[in-house]
């Protein structure tokens, strides 16, 4: 049986998977946490994202302690220093634990002989901790803690914003719940989460959001296993609010996985609609199944690609669709840190273009009449108002719907949110309707 290896050698070598082998952090944490004890569980994530969270600061630090480069057979050293640097700078670990778990980890590793160095080092930053940290800010990537090209970005897309959105990106988000209307007013859920000695208070901006005071185990909350709600962010439950979905209708929930929308759009029509819930990756479409069963909700869920609509498509036009498009997720870099260290800038043009190709073959399907909500979890503009700009630019009978939100910015092209402090993340948002 394989050696139990303590949270600081399994946080290094999650963090090789997805520096290195560019692995999103959810897969390496599932696979090293099997390799820890139950219990060390929440350290092992909390160091991850940690690490994920400050990893420029801390890749930069490591290369000022750093005499020499370690070889490359010492790779698993690098990390277990990016690992200590973040405890010591940044948590609130206590040093000594902090520094010894980390340095007896190089053992666990087969690389004890490196333990002289790494603790020589992270008592260094220990005794210089302060001027280190301050030589740091004079640079934008390592003071905001996001790679330069998205700094870029957002300076050119936001310039009045981009300084508190990449504060809020580093921040942890809080736990929203989306009340389930089918069960209970949100007032008589809010009543009975105080009944169970559990604080939280109403979101402001959607109707059915929830705010817990302190995260938890969901499936604990009461009702949960009846339908009671479901964890989603609020900024996401506006979705099914500006979509407005009504009872008999034919309604399309493209890229619709894990089910969230779907859901909430079956809850919204009190399940009386005519929902399909589309999505390409047949794994992430259990989650939707399995999002249904646990709410006693009714939808057809069809494996397929939004952009190629003749491979599965019947040919009956649809009233509404909602258009949640693959996106580069950097509106919820709070929930996961590690997109900082694996997107690239080539990926939105990329993404930007399938945007396009999806918007307008999503189009097709709507019947004249109809509405369409394009949705992303970006705050980048060529994949948000400019996809919407150009679209309107080319197809004649498309209109773009007035809305207006409680928080966020009319771009001209749909409306912006950004990710706010103990509120929800960032989103965009723009209705389009099909004139007869």
């Amino acid at each position: 049986m394989p050696a139990i290896l303590n949270s600081r050698a399994l946080a290094a070598l999650a963090m090789l998977d997805v520096v290195d082998e560019q692995k999103s952090l959810t897969s390496a944490l599932a696979y090293f946490a099997k390799q820890g004890l139950e219990q060390d569980k929440p350290l092992l994530q909390s160091l991850c994202f940690g690490c994920s969270r400050y990893f420029f600061s801390i890749n930069a630090l490591s290369k000022i302690l750093l005499d020499k480069p370690l070889p490359e057979s010492a790779r698993p050293i690098q990390a277990l220093l990016w690992v200590g640097l973040y405890q010591l700078a940044h948590s609130d670990i206590s040093e000594h634990a902090a520094i010894n778990e980390t340095v007896e980890a190089c053992d666990q590793l087969k690389l004890g002989k490196f333990k002289g160095v790494l603790n020589a080092i992270l008592r260094r930053f220990q005794r210089e901790k302060t001027e280190l940290l301050a030589g740091l800010t004079s640079s934008d990537v390592t003071l905001y803690e996001h790679p330069k090209w998205f700094i870029k970005l957002l300076k050119k897309n936001w310039p009045d914003q981009w300084q508190t959105i990449c504060e809020q990106g580093n921040l942890q988000a809080p736990l929203c719940l989306r009340n389930n209307v089918r069960s209970q007013d949100r007032s008589d859920y809010l009543q009975t989460l105080s009944n169970h000695k559990i604080k939280a208070v109403s979101g402001k901006h959607a109707l059915t959001s929830i705010y817990l005071e302190q995260a938890c185990d969901v499936t604990q909350l009461p009702g949960f296993s009846d339908a009671s709600c479901s964890v989603q962010d609020e900024a996401a439950q506006l979705a099914a609010q500006l979509l407005a979905p009504q009872k008999g209708e034919r309604i399309l929930d493209a890229c619709s996985a894990p089910g969230g929308k779907t859901c909430h759009i079956l809850e919204y029509a009190d399940n009386q609609a005519d929902v399909i819930a589309l999505d390409a990756d047949a794994k992430r479409l259990t989650r939707v199944t399995e999002n249904l069963e646990r709410l006693k909700l009714d939808a057809k869920v069809i494996q397929g690609e939004a952009q190629t609509p003749e491979t599965w498509w019947d040919g009956n036009p649809f009233d509404r669709i909602l258009l949640d498009v693959p996106c580069s997720a950097t509106g919820v870099i709070r929930r996961h840190p590690d997109i900082k260290l694996l997107r690239k800038k080539e990926d939105i043009d990329n993404l930007a273009q399938l945007q396009g190709l999806i918007l307008k073959k999503a189009w097709e399907m709507l019947r004249p009449g109809g509405t369409l909500l394009y949705a992303t979890c970006s705050i980048l503009s060529v994949e948000n108002s400019d996809n919407i700009s150009a679209f309107l630019a080319d197809q004649h009978d498309a209109q773009l719907e007035p809305m207006t939100l409680s928080s966020g910015i009319n771009t001209g092209f749909g409306w912006q949110l950004f990710p706010q402090a103990n509120g929800h993340d960032g989103f965009f948002y723009a209705l389009l309707k099909k004139q007869l």
